[in-house]
């Protein structure tokens, strides 16, 4: 990368990075995608039950190694047959350690992110003892509207192709809700494998540290 353009990214990266420590967050940078795994095992302990969202940023990062180690007890969703997924997702809430990455994160320290299942955006609001949230500077957005624009545009259409999700945005590479005058955040296909039903947006947390985020200095994810 250009060293010029890479300084300004770090600027960006830097900026957002306090706002999500004033929202309670704890951050960390990473320049490369290979400085990802060092954090993150810094923030396990031996023991701890682990498991995460579907991802493809941590996969990226060579996440799912390190957690496949016997050190660690992994709630591995692609080891277990389709039907008992939904109790893996319920085990996630008495998780040690959630690792998700973000849909959007804007330069003021707020996370957003929309899921079909919910089982990811449930389990970063609530339940698990940690939750670690890894993802490129690509994420980064001034704001809401920002954030609204990136999912329909940069985040569901790849998912849904990743995920063989038979809906608009698969098919037209953009939500058709976009075509709308008055569009509103939560519009958007009535299909059956449409994923975005729910939306979680974290603010201010409650619980300080409980979200850790890494924001890498690549390009990663959808």
């Amino acid at each position: 990368m250009d060293n010029s353009k890479k300084i300004i990214i770090e600027k960006r990266i830097n900026k957002t990075g306090e706002n999500l420590k004033k929202n309670n967050m704890d951050f960390y940078y990473a320049p490369t995608k290979e400085d990802v795994k060092p954090i993150v095992e810094k923030l396990l302990k031996k023991g701890d039950v682990i498991t995460h969202g579907g991802t493809v940023s941590m996969t990226e990062c060579g996440i799912r190694e390190l957690i496949s180690s016997p050190e660690y007890n992994y709630l591995d969703r692609s080891k277990v047959p389709p039907e008992e997924i939904p109790d893996l997702y319920i085990k996630a809430f008495s998780a040690d350690v959630f690792i998700s990455s973000s849909n959007a994160i804007t330069e003021d320290g707020v996370l957003y992110n929309v899921d079909g299942n919910s089982n990811r955006i449930a389990a970063i609001a609530y339940g698990p003892k940690s939750v670690i949230i890894i993802a490129g500077y690509n994420k980064i957005v001034r704001n809401l509207e920002e954030a609204e624009i990136r999912v329909k545009q940069e985040a569901a259409p790849p998912n849904c192709v990743r995920l063989n999700c038979n809906t608009y945005c698969a098919e037209k590479g953009e939500c058709v809700s976009l075509n709308k005058a008055d569009r509103q955040i939560y519009d958007g296909c009535g299909g059956d494998g449409r994923i975005c039903c729910n939306y979680l947006i974290s603010a201010h947390q409650r619980h300080k540290g409980r979200i850790k985020v890494i924001i890498v200095g690549e390009e990663l994810g959808y």
